[in-house]
């Protein structure tokens, strides 16, 4: 059996987490989009089905659950709604630097917070003159006795205001560009100040803004892993993270496959439905197809994280499966609209907030034009 088919297991979590977002989480959707804010009953229910600690270990009072499981919770939520979903990934993401490179002290101290939902996190790593230039970043972590102060501002952070903890990437020794680069796990209570906050054009109901740092002081033993590894740790977040946006964006394409469908059958144009038209037929099966060629990269990405990647294969999955997968949600939600004719380009149906969801996986963690370097620099040496 190919290691990224699902299990009986997981076949019977994906029956129960379908039933959930389409019970719990997508009658709520389009009021989560129109009024663009957090919506904190989502989070609850999501949090009463244990779902935080889905990805965490369960000796810091997780789940455990492997990445295949993981990227079924995702893609069952974003298939209802694609901001629920980011809300779960992303305190997941935070945490990924404390689960590779953390102490034992930070890991005891925040995973369990995090799997029981009762504090969540962010990642930051972008500035507003550093994306995918991570190396231009200007903030700056400077050591004075046990502690490090932190001066500058994190851009496009998931999360922004809501999160309790920030792991936070700057730079302890500007000289030595990304070998500069160090990590840190800080509080929002030890003087993180949220700036602006945007108005975007999809997954509205998961804000993303700015993080102001003004002589923030952390503690020395919140350093994740050594001085001047931030680079190498953030890197290595992405490559395990990127799969997890490639689940979202199948999530995405699957809801708006299942849409149509549902729609092709019951619209009637010329006495019949126009589901007996071949020309739509065939957009259809088109979207079915490449949503499942998706999910098939996305499994085999998230599977070579649960064995260790013991190849050094999984930057070049991770990207292939994010980029794909990504390219394709836009692809087949576009496809979604155009099925449903205008009434797809109307907010009374969910087509055109799918469409607009589906453009952000195709810019953040890297955007598909990074990721295609980064396949390019894999596959030459």
């Amino acid at each position: 059996m190919a290691p990224w088919a699902l299990s009986d297991e997981q076949r019977e979590y994906r029956r129960v987490l379908r039933q959930f977002a389409e019970d719990k989480i997508g009658p709520r959707a389009a009021d989560v989009d129109g009024r663009g804010e957090y919506d904190w009953a989502n989070f609850e229910s999501c949090r009463g089905m244990e779902l935080p600690a889905l990805g965490i270990p369960s000796q810091y009072g997780g789940a455990g659950a492997d990445h295949v499981t993981q990227a079924v919770m995702v893609e069952e939520l974003a298939r209802v709604c694609a901001s629920t979903s980011l809300t779960m990934i992303i305190s997941k993401l935070g945490m990924i630097p404390v689960m590779l490179a953390g102490s034992e002290h930070l890991r005891s101290t925040y995973l369990p917070r995090i799997a029981s939902g009762e504090w969540q996190a962010s990642y930051c790593l972008s500035e507003a003159d550093a994306g995918s230039d991570v190396a231009a970043m200007k903030t700056r972590a400077v050591r004075d006795g046990d502690s490090w102060v932190l001066n500058g501002s994190k851009y496009w952070i998931t999360n922004a205001g809501i999160s309790t903890t920030y792991t936070i990437f700057a730079k302890t020794d500007p000289p030595a560009g990304h070998r500069g680069i160090s990590c840190f796990v800080v509080e929002r209570d030890w003087g993180v100040k949220v700036g602006k906050l945007e108005h975007k054009l999809g997954v509205r109901g998961s804000p993303t803004g700015e993080i102001l740092l003004d002589d923030v002081r952390v503690p020395a033993e919140n350093l994740v892993g050594e001085e001047g590894q931030g680079f190498y740790i953030a890197m290595a977040t992405l490559d395990r993270s990127r799969p997890t946006v490639g689940a979202q964006a199948v999530g995405i394409a699957q809801g708006a496959v299942d849409y149509a469908g549902g729609y092709l059958k019951q619209r009637h144009q010329f006495g019949r439905p126009i589901a007996e038209f071949q020309g739509l037929q065939f957009m259809l099966a088109d979207m079915a197809m490449k949503t499942e060629a998706a999910r098939g990269l996305v499994y085999k990405a998230s599977a070579m994280i649960d064995e260790g990647d013991p190849l050094g294969e999984l930057t070049l999955a991770g990207a292939m499966a994010k980029c794909f997968a990504s390219d394709i949600a836009m692809e087949v939600t576009t496809n979604g609209v155009q099925l449903l004719g205008g009434y797809g380009y109307t907010s009374e149906f969910p087509m055109e907030r799918f469409m607009r969801d589906a453009k952000i996986t195709q810019i953040y963690e890297g955007t598909n034009q990074i990721q295609r370097v980064v396949m390019a620099k894999r596959l030459l040496g």
